[in-house]
């Protein structure tokens, strides 16, 4: 199942980059969250949930740039889960931008259900039971 859930993590970051959003929906179950701040920041984590408000926050990040692409550097399968060190550029309207990042996304039914973001990878990694 593992290589099985990083193929569809795999189809979520190609479905991005070629901006095919609704082939990026299908990657998410209906139910899935984003979860911020899981790395024990301060004000503590806040959530984005079902896959509409997903969509919307990603239709959002897309408009804000006139270019970008989530570059995946690796995927690591842990599980029901699947940690992504990634790098988002994104170009036009200010500064370019360049920002690496560790994603956990755990899965269920072949769907991603929840996408944690940290700042950094090695923290993802060890969220997961894993260490580098």
């Amino acid at each position: 199942m593992s290589q099985a859930n990083v193929e569809v993590v795999r189809r979520s970051y190609e479905a991005w980059n070629a901006g095919a959003m609704d082939a990026l929906r299908e990657c998410y179950d209906p139910r899935a969250v984003i979860v911020f701040g899981s790395e024990g920041e301060p004000e503590g984590p806040e959530a984005i949930a079902g896959v509409d408000a997903l969509m919307l926050l990603y239709a959002r990040l897309r408009e804000a740039w006139d270019t970008d692409e989530m570059e995946p550097i690796s995927f690591t399968a842990a599980g029901d889960r699947v940690v992504v060190r990634h790098v988002w550029h994104a170009r036009g309207r200010g500064a370019d931008l360049d920002i690496e990042q560790g994603v956990i996304c755990s899965l269920s039914q072949g769907r991603i259900s929840r996408v944690e973001p940290f700042w950094d990878h090695r923290a993802a990694l060890k969220a997961v039971g894993l260490e580098e």
